[in-house]
């Protein structure tokens, strides 16, 4: 049931965009019960997770990136 701290930041970010399972979360929450480091970098994470969303950010379709990818290419 423990987990490392590595670990626990990896589940943090995957609860963060909805992909981590019900059990995963489980033992985030129980090791932020015991890990002040980790509880302060979930917090942090959720509120940039937070501001993002405010702002109406959002991510590069596939589409998007091959096309600067080759914009990029040609002027390099």
């Amino acid at each position: 049931m423990k987990i490392s701290c590595k670990e626990a930041s990896c589940i943090c970010d995957k609860s963060q965009y909805k992909e981590a399972s019900f059990w995963d979360i489980v033992k985030l929450r129980f090791h932020l019960l015991y890990c002040k480091v980790c509880k302060g970098y979930s917090k942090k994470n959720s509120e940039l997770t937070s501001l993002c969303d405010r702002a109406g950010l959002t991510m590069l379709s596939e589409d998007d990136k091959k096309r600067m990818k080759r914009e990029l290419g040609e002027k390099f």
